[in-house]
């Protein structure tokens, strides 16, 4: 184990207890550094295990941390789009889901302004898809977490600032959906913190850490700024979402998630859940009510760490009981209208058939608590 491993744990530890506290909208502390290079042919989903030896990397040139400044941002994102009327960016809320609505923008004129956004917030994007209006950044640290002290600044002199870290990494997965009333813009957090993976704490291992709705909330906020809305209007908008409205439990019942939500609002906050939980969106018919997924690729390629819960359902069976391979799982998430205001949720193989009782349970197990 490298020996800033036990200082990043313990400095996370504190910092996020201090974090902690209930803070003014858009008052976060932010400053990013991805993990990833900005030009790399196989980077890694899950961040590197920090027990690898300092030394082979530590005399490198700057550029294994990076961060995207504007100017690197493409000419067309330079401006913010040209909204006339600030009524029109609107921030909403279901339990802890949260979304803006960009009225009369369609999803194709807000990407270049959102791809910049995220490089200019030191972010590296991994994937997009302008087709399916799905966007991914790589893994990065939240530095300003780190305390700015004197020894900090001097090893980042000699290069070696990278011994200072949070223990902790986050990635956002962000989705765009075309509207008869404009463009709705989704941002789905995921994070990963560094912890000893024995008792003698010789070794640390990542492990997933849980969504933070609020930093989702936070980087809406300042995307809504960067479309044009000023900072007092920002804050007032996610503000208003701050209060958690009292909602039951969505009940399964024979094989369905039963969401007491019309079609409509029901796709919208299945499609967030879906990113919540590690599911990626491949494709979707919502003429249809289907989400095309299957686990993101950290959820498959290390099946023996820790959390990997799509990694622990890989071997399953469908009804009619043929094992299904295990490499490339893929499943079909059918949405239902059924009236009086509530949809059913079923999840399939991706011929749309049936899948064994146990997995059903488990899975919309985990999208039932993330839809609470």
């Amino acid at each position: 184990m490298k020996r800033s491993a036990s200082v990043a744990i313990l400095l996370a530890t504190g910092l996020m207890a201090a974090c902690s506290s209930s803070q003014q909208p858009l008052s976060k502390n932010l400053d990013y550094k991805s993990d990833a290079p900005k030009t790399t042919t196989n980077s890694l989903e899950v961040p590197p295990d920090l027990t690898a030896p300092q030394i082979q990397n530590k005399y490198n040139l700057p550029g294994g941390v990076v961060a995207a400044s504007p100017d690197a941002a493409a000419p067309a994102a330079a401006s913010p789009v040209a909204i006339n009327q600030l009524d029109n960016i609107k921030m909403e809320r279901a339990g802890t889901q949260r979304w803006l609505l960009v009225g009369n923008k369609k999803a194709a004129e807000l990407w270049p302004v959102l791809k910049a956004f995220w490089q200019e917030n030191g972010f590296v994007i991994k994937n997009e898809d302008p087709g399916l209006g799905i966007m991914e950044t790589d893994w990065a640290e939240n530095r300003a977490k780190l305390p700015n002290d004197g020894l900090r600044k001097l090893l980042e002199t000699v290069g070696l600032g990278s011994v200072y870290s949070t223990g902790e990494r986050d990635k956002f997965r962000i989705r765009l959906e075309n509207t008869p009333q404009g463009t709705e813009v989704y941002f789905s957090h995921r994070g990963m913190e560094e912890v000893y993976a024995d008792t003698s704490k010789t070794n640390t291992v990542w492990q997933p850490r849980a969504t933070d709705p609020n930093l989702e909330a936070e980087l809406l906020g300042r995307f809504m700024m960067r479309l044009g809305m000023n900072e007092e209007k920002a804050k007032q908008q996610v503000q208003q979402t701050l209060a958690k409205p009292a909602k039951p439990q969505d009940a399964i019942v024979d094989g369905h998630l039963q969401l007491a939500d019309g079609f409509d609002r029901a796709w919208r906050r299945v499609g967030l859940a879906l990113d919540r939980v590690g599911l990626v969106v491949t494709d979707r018919d919502r003429s249809q009510g289907l989400y095309y997924v299957k686990p993101a690729k950290s959820e498959t390629d290390n099946p023996d760490s820790s959390g990997g819960f799509w990694s622990s359902l890989a071997f399953w069976k469908s009804s009619d009981g043929k094992a299904v391979k295990p490499t490339e799982p893929e499943y079909r998430i059918k949405l239902q209208e059924n009236g009086n205001g509530a949809t059913s949720l079923q999840i399939q193989d991706k011929q749309g058939k049936p899948l064994s009782d146990d997995f059903v349970k488990a899975a919309l197990g985990k999208l039932q608590t993330e839809l609470q």
